[in-house]
């Protein structure tokens, strides 16, 4: 699995002209699914990310935690992290098709609420735009291939 996780203040999708989810403070979380990709690693993916400490503390150093700000996820179904950037037009054989992208967004999603957390998310699939006001900015490139 690959994520693009910027740390927000806030953030919205909106499918058809309407808000499909939005957040204050927390993490965008562009998730792409790849084809060797199973539950474990959706898991330990979730775990890195609600775990990962890039909220300033009273030191205004990066210690804290989403959970120890109060913060949300915004997660965005996103194939194109996968793609394969050898020629002009990107080819996207290398993300995982949608009967196993699928459930492996959702289990992922499923993981971070029973860690508590309040999670919005986009619809699989469907043509979104996503806007968010980056806070920092802090963009961080998450891949289980190298975790």
């Amino acid at each position: 699995m690959r994520a693009v996780v910027t740390r927000v203040s806030s953030a919205s999708v909106t499918i058809d002209g309407a808000v499909r989810g939005a957040i204050g403070r927390g993490f965008l979380v562009l998730l792409g699914v790849g084809p060797e990709d199973n539950e474990q690693i959706a898991e330990k993916l979730a775990e890195k990310i609600c775990n990962c400490r890039v909220f300033e503390d009273e030191n205004g150093k990066m210690n804290l935690n989403l959970s120890a700000v109060g913060g949300k996820l915004l997660v965005i179904s996103q194939f194109t992290l996968y793609a394969d950037l050898h020629s002009r037009r990107p080819g996207f054989s290398h993300a995982a098709k949608p009967d196993l992208a699928i459930p492996l967004y959702e289990h992922f999603l499923a993981v971070c609420r029973e860690k508590g957390f309040e999670v919005e998310c986009g619809a699989f699939g469907a043509d979104m735009q996503v806007v968010s006001v980056n806070d920092g900015p802090v963009t961080l490139v998450f891949d289980t291939d190298t975790l």
